[in-house]
């Protein structure tokens, strides 16, 4: 006796994609079978696909080593994710996960990335070849760095990205790398070293190698160093509800929100052509865009957030805090609180092209001849980019970086000295 198969299933494999068990496979009524490839790309036993987002590019293979739930993401061309939870989130080219990955929303992991076994993500960009190890939780970042397969940035296994404080805020987004400098791919690798961690928000520059088993709260944004042991406080009094120092904090996080911007106008103007010429490549680009702007929401919801601490925070500290910087310190968080409302309205509109416009008109220039020529393989584009040609796109992608940040800079004047 045979048992009929679901009509998505059926439509599938009437497309030819290849689906070894299809009793195996369960497909939500939602998903629109004609946003997945039939070219090369395989179901395995346990693949669960559901959301009306959800898009597979040709050669994607699903659920080898085991069971896939996955949930609106969208795949690019070559994709393997081999195991596990993933959902919202957009993965570009040959890029993979191994078995047990739990990918929530808010991620982009671009071309080549990858993670090995039991790796957590969420709310995560990781630029082409950053690789992460095992039994990794790195959420809340955005890494960068390395020019190949061979030459990347890596993340050792059993590795922390701390994301979330005693205090209970995540304004704590890390940028490991950058992305004026990051998305030109010709940048020395950054290594974070196996049974470690990072507090967040840091910021660490190219060529930083972080020592295995130590867990790192400082910023090294000039990169070319070798961190190790800890950088921690071994013993103080601890107040719930005290933050000792915000400036730092706030900066940290104004720098990422500009990066994200930033990269928001990569896509925009340098990427699309590139995705629109592959199979769902305009819905890719739609989602990386989505992916970006939820990034940014959140960012400034946690920065929201966090200024919502700072009247607690100010009464704690007038009645704890004995040294000399207790002044700048309740400057900052009064500050922050009474003139957060301020920078938010100058955060808003960061989509709004006008930023950084004429240092893009001047890199453009000397792509739009051979973008006219055709797109081809992004990577092999970028990375055949003249040096003097690479150096006007991070001229341009960092004035907008350094516009987000003045704009709310200037709202919170202390903050800036």
């Amino acid at each position: 006796m045979t048992t009929e198969l679901p009509n998505k299933i059926t439509a599938l494999l009437d497309k030819g994609v290849s689906i070894p068990c299809p009793s195996a496979v369960a497909i939500g009524d939602e998903v629109r079978t004609e946003r997945i490839s039939a070219k090369g790309t395989v179901l395995y036993p346990g693949c669960r696909l559901a959301g009306a987002k959800t898009l597979i590019g040709p050669g994607a293979k699903i659920g080898f080593e085991s069971p896939v739930t996955l949930v609106d993401c969208r795949l690019g061309p070559g994709v393997e994710l081999k195991g596990g939870f993933f959902a919202g989130s957009v993965f570009l080219a040959r890029s993979s996960m191994g078995s047990g990955a739990q990918v929530r929303e808010c991620c982009l992991i671009e071309e080549e990335a990858s993670g090995a076994h039991t790796v957590g993500l969420k709310q995560t960009i990781l630029f082409p070849f950053v690789t992460l190890g095992s039994l990794i939780n790195f959420c809340d970042c955005l890494m960068a760095g390395g020019t190949s397969r061979k030459d990347h940035s890596e993340v050792g296994s059993s590795y922390i990205h701390f994301n979330y404080t005693p205090n209970q805020d995540k304004a704590t987004a890390s940028l490991i790398g950058d992305v004026p400098r990051g998305v030109m791919l010709r940048q020395a690798p950054i290594f974070l070293g196996g049974q470690g961690g990072l507090v967040g928000p840091v910021r660490l520059g190219y060529g930083t190698l972080i020592a295995a088993g130590t867990v790192w709260e400082n910023d090294c944004p000039q990169g070319g160093m070798l961190l190790k042991g800890s950088a921690l406080l071994s013993e103080r009094p601890l107040h719930t509800g005290l933050y000792r120092e915000v400036r730092r904090k706030v900066c940290n996080n104004l720098l990422y929100i500009g990066n994200l911007a930033a990269l928001r106008q990569w896509y925009v103007h340098v990427r699309r052509p590139f995705l629109k010429t592959r199979e769902g490549g305009g819905a890719l680009c739609e989602g990386a865009l989505e992916v970006l702007d939820a990034a940014l929401e959140e960012r400034i919801g946690r920065l929201r957030a966090l200024a919502a601490k700072m009247e607690d925070s100010i009464a704690i500290a007038e009645k704890v805090l004995q040294d000399r910087t207790k002044e700048t310190h309740l400057k900052h968080k009064r500050e922050l609180l009474q003139n957060w409302p301020e920078a938010e309205k100058r955060l808003s509109g960061l989509a709004d092209d006008s930023i950084g416009r004429d240092g893009r008109g001047r890199f453009m220039k000397r792509i739009d001849e051979r973008l006219s020529k055709g797109a081809g393989d992004y990577i092999d584009f970028i990375r055949a980019l003249d040096r003097e040609s690479a150096d006007a796109g991070s001229a341009w992608l960092q004035s907008v970086v350094d516009a987000v940040v003045t704009r709310a800079l200037d709202a919170l004047p202390s903050f800036g000295r």
